[in-house]
């Protein structure tokens, strides 16, 4: 295998080196003959270049093994998992048959190769997963959750290679990326890698940002390190005394929380005080981990006051993903809140690589809580009626919700979504049970559907045989399962009386000796503004349309149509001309290039981001022409995720002019003199126009949202630093 065709010296070296350590890791879960196996086939395949380069560039064979050593190294697959990842692509391309894998290794693993079969297409591309290609995923997802921690390690590996992708495709994957694998990974237990791909996602989508936050951290990290071993030293002095084992360091916060917190709360980067969390993990038998956690919790909460508000304990009751550890936020030297985290080696590794981590530790701790998601992703996916886009964002609901713990009245412990209420737990118990739910009883009280659950209720459900869903109960439910049943049982009853009403219908239609033309009826329905014939059957049956109404306006559609077609002058499709409407577009100037090179398309900038010329912007094909956003624009995931075909490449280019609008919104002490000092620093800038103030006091603080006309991003940035100069002024912000 030292010759290998279609690569570069440096992808050469790159290979070997990655293939080694894959073997290396990969040396102790190998049965006999494997290793010998899967060095015979990759002679084979290697030769064949079944792997190919994909439209970027990237060799297909190298990012194989890259993925690999993710799936080995950093989230724990072992040997079944990871031959069938390697041999995927040359199966794919028949180059090796799925019966000569499974006679050369066994069934478990051709079976994992059949499941990534089945999402090739999504495997092998780098654009973004849309919402019918999801739903498939989400099957293979129920069948084996391997398929999905391959998936995650690909798309991990791609962004790591970031730099080698065209421009749009690096973003697509990023936004695809930020809306569905970094959550699944969090969904999984995977914090490390799903922090990582976060912040790769963010480094793509808005580089200017990214970059800003790593450049105050580097400037920061001197201050920051003299603070945490302020806070440790006595802290290990107190816990060596007790004769505890363990490490303690601190931890900086990942720059995507970070920059979550600064648009959350719109504060500055110097107003954030937890840009750290400091870590003990202590060196514990399985016996003794939970005791131990908890010494170490009170000898925190003697040295400094703790805030009871921020107190977390997922040791004793853990995350349904697996996460266990105590949080206690407390006020440290300076009078400084810090973050402290309180786990074992066995959480810590588990809280790091999840799932794999508690394969490793299986009879310790029992998977529950990904058995009982699983359950619940297969019930979404089982479910009639529900579309593809249905399930999408029932499963994103799902994958960042916090979670309470109440009781049944036997004492069992159920795991419900933060928010969820009485009908939710009724859900949660059994489908029937939700459906003929009237009532509960919570801690002895008798309370309505609708009443909000709390961690540690005990929960009762009262019933009546005659209740049936409703569709106000979707208002108020906030688990995917109830809300899931809540609208099969409502379609289900809804055919039922549309049947009825089409029954009805078609009564008064034979009455009345009417032959009906279905493709009039379908035309007449479509005119009356339904969406669906279902809607129109409903509408009859609950008495908004007079079924003789709807007969007579049939017949006189009917007879129009009828003379129509008599006198209709027939044309030649050659001598038809259509009318092309003219739309004014916001510019047709060359200011913007579109797609590939494309100059003077008509476009418009989009009012919910309001791009300026400089931002990293995209285009948006609508209905209504080309859109322009600004690439974290808020609804720019939305868009990528759902409507990925629609998006085009654009760039600014051509000369900026003065005429783009952009509201800032200032924070400072209300002072007389404030809105004058403002006012004065705007007019006095070259180019650039003062448009309108909105102003508002509150408690001695000033709020203003001031609208300027400007040229370009590099102005934008002048002003701001300029008001930020202004005395009393504490914060200024670019809104959207």
């Amino acid at each position: 295998m030292n010759e290998i065709p279609f690569f570069t010296a440096e992808e050469k070296r790159d290979f070997f080196s990655a293939y080694r350590r894959l073997l290396s890791g990969l040396s102790s879960c190998l049965q006999k003959d494997d290793l010998h196996k899967i060095k015979d086939l990759m002679k084979r395949i290697v030769v064949q270049d079944c792997y190919g380069r994909d439209p970027n560039g990237i060799n297909g064979l190298l990012r194989n093994v890259y993925t690999a050593l993710i799936a080995t190294s950093e989230i724990g697959l072992k040997r079944t998992a990871v031959i069938a990842l390697i041999l995927y692509r040359p199966v794919l391309k028949k180059h090796i048959a799925i019966g000569e894998v499974e006679e050369m290794f066994d069934e478990d693993v051709s079976l994992i190769i059949s499941r990534l079969l089945k999402t090739s297409d999504l495997y092998a591309r780098n654009t973004a997963v849309n919402s019918e290609n999801f739903h498939r995923l989400l099957f293979s997802f129920a069948e084996d959750v391997r398929v999905i921690l391959i998936m995650i390690a690909d798309r991990l590996c791609i962004m790591r290679l970031g730099k080698q992708l065209r421009e749009e495709n690096r973003i697509r994957l990023a936004t695809e990326v930020s809306y569905l694998y970094a959550p699944l990974a969090h969904r999984l237990g995977l914090y490390k890698i799903k922090s990582e791909l976060e912040d790769l996602s963010l480094k793509y989508i808005d580089p200017q940002q990214y970059d800003c936050i790593k450049t105050k951290l580097n400037e920061t990290k001197r201050s920051r390190d003299t603070y945490i071993a302020e806070f440790i030293e006595p802290v290990k002095r107190r816990l060596e005394t007790a004769g505890l084992k363990f490490e303690i360091k601190g931890r900086t916060k990942s720059i995507h929380s970070i920059n979550n917190k600064l648009k959350k709360q719109q504060i500055e980067f110097e107003s954030i005080y937890d840009l750290f969390a400091i870590r003990i993990t202590l060196d514990s038998l399985p016996e003794k981990e939970r005791s131990e956690c908890w010494h170490v919790f009170s000898i925190i909460t003697d040295m400094f006051q703790p805030n009871p508000n921020r107190m977390k304990d997922w040791v004793s009751v853990p995350k349904s993903n697996g996460y266990e550890s105590l949080h206690i936020t407390v006020l440290g030297p300076r009078n400084r809140w810090v973050e402290v985290q309180i786990r074992s080696h066995r959480m810590d590794e588990i809280a790091e690589r999840g799932l794999a981590a508690h394969w490793k530790y299986k009879g310790v701790k029992e998977e529950r809580g990904l058995d009982e998601f699983m359950s619940d992703v297969r019930a979404m996916l089982e479910t009639p009626g529900m579309t593809p886009m249905d399930t999408m964002h029932a499963f994103r609901m799902d994958l960042y919700k916090d979670e309470i713990y109440v009781f049944t009245p036997t004492g069992e412990l159920i795991k419900l979504g933060k928010g969820a209420t009485v009908l939710d737990f009724a859900f949660a118990i059994h489908s029937k049970l939700g459906s003929r739910c009237v009532s509960g009883r919570v801690n002895g009280k008798n309370v309505p559907i609708r009443h909000t659950l709390s961690s540690g209720d005990s929960v009762e459900i009262i019933t009546s045989p005659t209740q049936r869903p409703k569709q106000d109960w979707l208002s108020f439910v906030a688990t995917t399962k109830a809300r899931a049943k809540i609208k099969q049982a409502l379609r289900e009853e809804a055919a039922k009386t549309a049947e009825y009403a089409k029954e009805l219908l078609q009564r008064r239609f034979k009455n009345r000796k009417i032959d009906v033309d279905e493709a009039i009826l379908m035309r007449y329905i479509k005119k009356k503004g339904f969406k669906t014939v279902t809607d129109f059957y409903l509408d009859i049956a609950e008495e908004r349309l007079d079924v003789y109404n709807i007969i007579e306006d049939y017949l006189e559609m009917e007879r129009r149509e009828k003379e129509i077609s008599e006198h209709a002058e027939t044309r030649s499709a050659e001598q038809f001309v259509a009318p092309t409407p003219v739309d004014d577009a916001a510019s047709n100037r060359d200011v913007l290039v579109i797609d590939h090179d494309l100059t003077g398309i008509e476009y418009k900038l989009a009012k919910c981001c309001n791009p300026i010329y400089g931002d990293p912007v995209f285009g948006f094909v609508s209905t209504q022409g080309i859109k322009i956003h600004r690439r974290n624009c808020p609804n720019a995931t939305e868009m990528f995720s759902r409507f990925g075909y629609r998006i085009v490449q654009a760039k600014w280019s051509g000369k900026a002019d003065a005429g783009y609008s952009v509201t800032l919104r200032v924070i400072g002490h209300d002072d007389i003199g404030i809105v004058t000092n403002i006012t004065s620093v705007i007019t006095k800038e070259n180019g650039m126009t003062f448009r309108s103030i909105h102003v508002d006091s509150v408690d001695g603080l000033f709020q203003g949202d001031i609208t300027v006309l400007l040229g370009n991003t590099a102005a934008l940035e002048q002003i701001i630093k300029k008001i930020r100069l202004v005395k009393g002024v504490k914060q200024v912000s670019r809104l959207y």
